[in-house]
């Protein structure tokens, strides 16, 4: 059983607030990532989407590709349809290595709107949920039988976002559909890691690992503020430097035999967070709750 640490380049550049490192180029991403330690990178939007050339830039810099975001529009569309717009991603993922898929429904999502507060979020209707669950569960299915598995983001502002979504996503979808287990936005949902963890432990085939700062959270609910303001606030950073006890979570994981990356995925304006600064800091952390958790690094 083996965890890897990876990284989301967020930490220098934002797709969701694409003016937070406009100017930071994807060579300084990959370049300080590594110096940091990190073995690979998830996917942002200053990556190559030719497979020759994203496998290239990523051997010159020795990572790994770990996964990359698709957004999607099954509330919209049918599985046909959905498995159809996929394809390029998921032929770009299999071709770079990696074994799992981001995945997230965006419709009516508003984690992107600035002046949206997150009170507004779209939601599923009760009987809504039985075919979003089928349609799902037959993309999770063709990605599974072409090598990537599906993992479901949680995400603040779109329709899965707190702990009985995340109950109801799991009880309407197969097994080929896994999840991404974000230890900050469950946080920031009002919920606990440790309570999806033991609920869908068997599931979880990925970990983004977000730290959030409760007393900046606390203020974020209580203005009704945005998400993309509350990420400008600083109610997330990397693991160890916000309030989410990693071992326990780490321990916990290990107990359903997790094996697949861990992930720092500290969303920050990096004009005030040096992003070197803190991917080494999260790097050492991870690695240092790791090894406190028994879990073994690859």
């Amino acid at each position: 059983m083996t965890v890897r640490i990876g990284i989301n380049p967020l930490t220098w550049t934002n797709d969701d607030l694409p003016s937070l490192g406009a100017n930071t180029s994807l060579e300084q991403c990959l370049s300080e990532g590594k110096k940091a330690g990190f073995a690979g990178f998830e996917l942002g939007n200053k990556f190559p989407r030719q497979s020759e050339e994203l496998n290239s830039v990523l051997v010159q810099h020795d990572l790994a590709l770990v996964s990359g975001w698709f957004s999607g529009r099954l509330l919209e569309r049918s599985a046909e349809e959905e498995i159809v717009a996929i394809e390029d991603h998921l032929q770009l993922l299999k071709k770079g290595g990696s074994t799992v898929m981001v995945y997230c429904e965006v419709t009516g999502a508003i984690h992107g709107a600035q002046n949206t507060p997150l009170s507004q979020r779209p939601t599923i209707s009760e009987n809504g949920w039985h075919e979003f669950g089928e349609r799902l569960t037959q993309v999770a299915d063709y990605c599974l039988s072409q090598g990537v598995r599906l993992a479901y983001h949680h995400h603040m502002g779109s329709v899965v976002e707190t702990s009985d979504d995340i109950d109801l996503l799991m009880t309407h979808t197969g097994e080929s559909l896994a999840l991404l287990l974000d230890s900050g936005h469950i946080t920031y949902a009002g919920g606990d890691p440790m309570a999806v963890i033991a609920k869908h432990g068997s599931r979880i085939a990925h970990v983004h690992t977000k730290d959030v700062r409760l007393e900046v959270l606390k203020d974020a609910k209580n203005r009704n503020l945005s998400f993309l303001d509350s990420v400008l606030n600083g109610v997330f950073t990397v693991p160890g430097d916000g309030d989410i006890d990693y071992i326990e979570i780490f321990i916990a994981l290990r107990e359903f035999n997790y094996q697949g990356w861990l992930v720092v995925e500290a969303e920050q304006d990096p004009a005030t967070a040096n992003p070197l600064t803190y991917a080494t800091l999260g790097f050492n952390n991870i690695q240092h709750f790791a090894q406190q958790a028994g879990l073994k690094l690859a």
